[in-house]
């Protein structure tokens, strides 16, 4: 791809279920499935080995049904901090062939090779150097689509180089029409199964139906069928099915300053008690002033949502409210969020709280409070919780509240991303 940009997308394969076979040799050539639950035989599957598929075991589907389907099938508990490790082991790897690497997902990740290629030899060369680097040292066998831009790469990977034995697969624009092109719907990067079933009633059946599609005409039709603010989304699902897309390959990404801070908690039950919801509003606002402290930014605004566990007749609400002077203190924030709840709650059981600050200040900066003289007090005594907690866990100090049968603080402190470490 001479005087283009090469881009890669690496995939882990089956990459939880990969981690925990290369821990355990033993099940090497047995179905190995990771799932949330073994000892209940409850849960989802989060992933499935090759072996597993085989048997029909699919991500996501209830771990009942894959253990109906392969009997034998060994389930593993998930270790998500493993996973996060071995997740920036390969990044380390990757980061030795460019610095142009912008992880996509844990298991997914975008490299722009153009500037060190010629180190290399060929786009097809360097990711199999690349591969046998990252299976060398880790075990995990990666799939690599290349192309010139990175939803280009995504499809790549996704509908050709995991279905190639040697794992890569170059999809360049000028072969789209007999590749890409070629494709049902449901293919295309970005449509989920109800925006397919839309197309598809649109007679609209493969990829290529969308990318021949007048822009003009895509627009008119999508407009018809979700009203006439679609054409955002007509614009961006013509432009992925005829491989467009400028966006660079940025690294950091994840490390930029957000504009909100927030935390979501879906709760193990419905909670209706005022005094059960205030244990979790604090034990949110909490996490989320954690957060904005180790980032060293306060937050204007403060945010609330709750939601019922009926989602065909949602309950719940979503308000916002600005603060006097902007704030990282735990007590502060959550005085506001409870005036929110109290405000706007409709005493509808709620399953799913949130909790966030926005408007972000940096905190080097503090306005002083005539009104307030523990403030300083209060923001070094919760910097000195926030390093005992870093250090040794945020179980190492919990609120009263959190030790009540309603706080979560114990059981989410031993997770993470909802899974248990």
């Amino acid at each position: 791809m001479p005087g283009k940009r090469v881009v890669f997308l690496a995939d882990c394969q089956s990459f939880y279920a990969s981690v925990e076979k290369v821990a355990n040799p033993q099940y090497k050539d047995q179905p190995v499935v990771v799932a949330g639950d073994p000892a209940r035989r409850s849960g989802v599957i989060l992933a499935a080995c090759p072996i597993a598929k085989q048997y029909g075991v699919k991500t996501a589907e209830r771990l009942g049904e894959a253990l109906a389907k392969c009997p034998g099938l060994v389930v593993i508990k998930p270790r998500m901090q493993r996973y996060i490790d071995v997740s920036q082991l390969i990044t380390d790897i990757f980061l030795r062939y460019t610095d142009m690497v912008e992880p996509y997902s844990i298991d997914e990740q975008f490299l722009d090779v153009t500037g060190s290629l010629h180190l290399f030899g060929s786009p097809e060369e360097m990711a199999s150097l690349i591969q046998h680097r990252v299976m060398l040292e880790t075990g995990i066998h990666t799939r690599i689509g290349i192309s010139e831009t990175k939803v280009l790469a995504k499809m790549a990977c996704d509908n050709f180089a995991k279905k190639n034995e040697s794992g890569i697969y170059t999809l360049l624009p000028s072969q789209l029409e007999e590749t890409l092109w070629t494709l049902p719907i449901p293919q295309l990067f970005m449509a989920g199964s109800r925006m397919t079933a839309h197309f598809q009633m649109m007679g609209i059946s493969t990829i290529g139906d969308l990318a021949r599609t007048p822009l003009d005409k895509l627009k008119a039709m999508m407009r018809r069928r979700f009203g006439k603010n679609s054409d955002i989304n007509a614009e961006l699902y013509w432009r992925i099915a005829n491989g467009i897309d400028n966006s660079p390959v940025t690294p950091g990404t994840h490390e930029a300053v957000p504009k909100s801070v927030g935390h979501m908690m879906t709760l193990p039950r419905d909670y209706a008690l005022l005094e059960d919801i205030k244990v979790i509003v604090l034990e949110l606002t909490e996490l989320v002033c954690r957060r904005c402290r180790g980032i060293g930014y306060m937050g204007r605004t403060v945010s609330v949502s709750c939601m019922g566990a009926d989602y065909d007749n949602m309950t719940g609400f979503s308000r916002q409210a600005k603060l006097l002077d902007p704030t990282h203190v735990t007590n502060q924030v959550y005085q506001a969020a409870m005036e929110l709840l109290l405000k706007h709650w409709d005493g509808q059981p709620v399953r799913r709280i949130g909790v966030s600050l926005s408007g972000l200040v940096d905190d080097s900066v503090v306005q002083l409070d005539l009104f307030d003289p523990t403030r300083d007090r209060t923001m070094a005594l919760e910097r000195v919780t926030d390093q005992l907690k870093a250090r040794y866990g945020e179980a190492v100090i919990l609120r009263a509240s959190s030790l009540t049968e309603s706080g979560q603080a114990a059981d989410r402190a031993a997770k993470i991303g909802g899974h248990y470490r």
